[in-house]
């Protein structure tokens, strides 16, 4: 395969991947829970709220794995 198809098929794999984000955030008001899984760490003091999205974090690499394996096989 030449470098050019290569490099335009990473950069319609990350099109499309951002298209995707761009749809979950746009919707994911209307999808409760979206972004507070179980496992997702959040802390609050009194002016301070400290979130880390640990489990969304594992299924969107998750997500962005099996869908990068998909395009690079052969």
């Amino acid at each position: 395969m030449a470098e050019g198809q290569q490099i335009g098929r990473a950069l319609l794999a990350m099109g499309l991947a951002l298209a995707a984000v761009g749809l979950i955030l746009m919707y994911s008001d209307k999808l409760p829970g979206m972004f507070r899984l179980p496992g997702d760490i959040v802390l609050e003091k009194k002016n301070i709220r400290f979130y880390f999205p640990l489990t969304t974090g594992i299924i969107v690499s998750v997500i962005l794995s099996l869908i990068l394996w998909f395009l690079g096989r052969k």
